[in-house]
């Protein structure tokens, strides 16, 4: 026979009277138990009464979590909710480890309220035992479904940072790098940001000893000991996407030796090769940036000196050589050839940085001819880029509100990088420069596309032109060049992950591949 309100009223009576007797009422608390089988109002009733007296039923540990389990599964969304916030009341002993696994688990839902629920039971065991609820949940994410998965990382990455230190001791933290060691063993590219932020925001590793194994980390997956394919665009993102995350940890004292190497080696070579898993994306401008960022921590390098003409060689090959008419003072506007400002700052920049560890390479290494050719085209660059910036500064007379606030009008109002000392005579690299992004950041402004400064000669007149020639005689990069490339990243799986404009799946330890999807009308497997 079904039971009824008054049954679950009747034993809740018993019980609640018995006091230190309540082992002797087991029949009582069966009676709730069945109450999972009965209606709605009886589920609801049996979601409160089963947590309320479970300590005191030992024997009937199994039989009342998988009660409240029938609940927490239940058609009916009210009674998920009442039987899911009561859940972290099972959480004692041997149990937590039980209780972690299942919200794990329940975290698929996709009723935003009950979502909201599990994630504030799993936040309320955290403070009773952080292991055991952290054991629930890799449990989940080495051996549970992809969407579980997908929800458990995510939890980590957000809630993890939020708990006090009494929570989350060093003990617990030791346990969290092991366990996400294990899972990186196997993951997409955007669960390896993910993971990459959980352990980024561990105090144990705010240490030069902890930011060196996160960068270790990041070096084992991006296969530095492997040749690059610049055909295929999983492992060229693989390769971004590790650099972005090993980036924020280089300093000087955490070198970026490996990834600048490799860039050097693997990279710069390929660059024209480079494939993009998104059309509208500038993977050689993206690459450049990341080198140019690396650069002023690179340590001491084995292949310095080819390392150093590569970049040298890459640098000459966006730097055109001026036209017969430049040379003589003339212009002609037809021919004049196409100015990479962005380009160019990147290289120069890495150039710089790693011709401070070999100063004489200018001299020794580069026979005079090359060394005056290169001296021509960065003069010729030079002074474009000042005809660039006056001309636009003549655009913008009158300009005001919205269309001070473009790309264009930042660069006309930002200093410009100083690399006069490669027109000195022996070339030096000791100007302290820095990258314009960089600068903008700072200051709070949008990145603008400017390069070198040498105030060779001034500008004739006819080179000043009209704004609409501008255009024409010096180009400017695409606006995607003014994205601050170095946010985590995020996109097309994930609209909450970061402010990335792209995030790739697959290419990481086989790719894993998996799909993301709700559980559709909730015909999904047992919770256990």
């Amino acid at each position: 026979m079904a039971v009824t309100i008054e049954d679950l009223y009747r034993s809740y009576g018993v019980l609640a009277d018995a006091k230190d007797n309540l082992s002797q009422h087991k029949d009582a608390y069966q009676v709730i138990l069945d109450g999972v089988k009965s209606g709605p109002k009886e589920k609801r009733l049996a979601a409160q009464f089963i947590p309320k007296f479970f300590s005191s039923f030992p024997e009937l540990a199994d039989s009342a979590i998988n009660a409240q389990l029938d609940l927490c599964e239940d058609e009916d969304v009210s009674i998920r909710r009442q039987a899911i916030k009561e859940l972290p009341r099972f959480a004692t002993g041997e149990n937590i480890l039980r209780v972690a696994d299942i919200l794990t688990q329940l975290l698929q839902t996709d009723d935003s309220a009950e979502f909201n629920q599990v994630n504030g039971a799993l936040v309320s065991i955290f403070k009773m035992d952080a292991k055991g609820t952290l054991g629930g949940l890799f449990s989940q994410i080495l051996q549970g479904e992809d969407i579980v998965r997908e929800r458990a990382i995510k939890f980590l990455s957000t809630k993890l940072k939020t708990l006090p230190e009494d929570v989350m001791t060093k003990e617990m933290e030791d346990y969290v790098f092991a366990e996400t060691k294990k899972v990186l063993e196997d993951v997409t590219g955007e669960e390896f940001v993910l993971l990459m932020r959980v352990v980024s925001g561990l105090r144990v590793l705010q240490t030069v000893n902890g930011r060196q194994q996160l960068v270790e980390l990041v070096v084992e997956q991006a296969f530095l000991e492997q040749a690059l394919n610049p055909a295929d665009p999983d492992t060229v993102d693989r390769l971004l996407q590790c650099t972005r995350q090993a980036l924020p940890l280089f300093s000087k004292n955490v070198h970026s030796t490996r990834f600048v190497t490799y860039f050097c080696e693997h990279v710069l070579p390929n660059l024209s090769a480079l494939t993009s898993p998104v059309a509208e994306l500038d993977i050689q401008l993206e690459v450049l940036k990341l080198l140019a960022e690396m650069s002023p921590y690179c340590g001491d390098m084995d292949k310095l000196e080819p390392n150093l003409n590569m970049l040298f060689i890459k640098l000459l090959e966006f730097m055109p050589v001026p036209p017969e008419e430049a040379e003589n003072g003339e212009n002609t506007a037809s021919e004049e050839p196409k100015l990479q400002f962005s380009y160019v700052e990147c290289l120069l920049f890495g150039f710089h940085q790693l011709g401070k560890k070999l100063p004489d390479f200018l001299i020794e290494k580069v026979d005079a001819e090359r060394l005056k050719d290169f001296k021509i085209r960065l003069q010729y660059f030079a002074r474009g880029l000042q005809v660039y910036i006056r001309q636009l500064r003549v655009a913008l007379q009158g300009r005001s509100g919205d269309a001070l606030k473009t790309d264009e009008v930042t660069a006309a109002r930002q200093p410009v990088n100083r690399h006069d000392d490669l027109f000195h005579n022996p070339p030096s690299f000791k100007s302290t420069v820095s990258l314009s992004w960089k600068l903008i950041q700072k200051s709070e402004a949008v990145p603008y596309l400017a390069v070198v400064h040498q105030p060779p000669k001034r500008p004739s007149t006819e080179e000043m032109g009209a704004a609409d020639s501008t255009k024409k005689q010096v180009s400017l990069q695409p606006r995607r060049d003014a994205r601050q490339i170095y946010n985590p990243p995020s996109g097309k799986f994930s609209a909450t992950i970061g402010n990335f404009t792209y995030e790739q799946r697959g290419g990481f330890r086989g790719g894993r591949g998996r799909g993301f999807g709700g559980r559709g009308n909730r015909s999904r497997g047992r919770i256990y």
